[in-house]
């Protein structure tokens, strides 16, 4: 039978354990972070596909018509 005390060590080895592998996917998550792992190599070869539609676009919205 579980006593309190026994209750209460398996509460703290649960804990340590989980701060534990917190910890250690927190360094997992910087060192992959510091190798370029979240870096974005998708969005600037798409965005050129764009760049026309964007460019017709702005300059739509940007011309202002002067009467004389």
């Amino acid at each position: 039978m579980l006593t309190y005390l026994n209750f209460m060590s398996v509460i703290y080895l649960l804990i340590s354990i989980s701060i534990l592998v917190a910890i250690i996917f927190f360094i997992a998550f910087i060192i992959a972070v510091k190798k370029g792992q979240y870096d974005d190599d998708y969005t600037p070869s798409v965005r050129m596909l764009f760049d026309d539609e964007l460019v017709k676009k702005g300059n739509s919205e940007n011309i202002q018509i002067t009467e004389k």
